[in-house]
């Protein structure tokens, strides 16, 4: 269900034919850049975190650490991760392909700028078994992101 939100989404957007569906299971950082044949670093993860208000998703790069000072620093709240068996019900994507397309209405997106070290990324894409091949350019126009972060700590 959650892979045909994020297909309904991207095609909106016009971009289906980028979709990468694949048997092997791309959960974690790891499977997903030794399933589809890239770097952990051009992985595009998407972290969900608690706020007072809701949900916040931050797309960021598949390496990069969340620095808790600098989420404190950007977002005025201690970063708290979403807790694993509410993530489909708050995000709209199970845990493993949280992705920042088709997700719950009043979920906010943004992205880190660890991405900004690559031309292309690949997020999931609704599912434990997808991904999608994005410029980071196309990826900022799909997501229309409520800003660029910088929550990343430096590596």
């Amino acid at each position: 269900m959650a892979l045909d939100k994020a297909r309904e989404y991207l095609a909106e957007k016009g971009y289906t034919d980028r979709i990468l569906l694949t048997e092997e299971n791309t959960a974690t950082v790891a499977l997903a850049a030794a399933a589809f044949g890239v770097g952990e670093d051009e992985i595009a993860k998407t972290l969900s975190f608690l706020m007072d208000d809701g949900a916040v998703l931050v797309v960021m790069e598949g390496t990069a650490r969340t620095d808790n000072r600098k989420f404190k620093d950007t977002f005025h709240t201690k970063a708290k991760m979403v807790p694993f068996d509410s993530v489909e019900e708050l995000i709209g994507h199970a845990a493993g392909g949280v992705c920042p397309f088709g997700v719950n209405e009043g979920v906010k997106v943004y992205l880190d700028e660890s991405l900004k070290k690559h031309e292309r990324v690949y997020p999931a894409a609704g599912n434990d078994h997808s991904a999608v091949n994005l410029t980071l350019a196309e990826l900022e126009e799909i997501v229309e992101p409520e800003g660029w972060v910088d929550i990343a700590k430096e590596q």
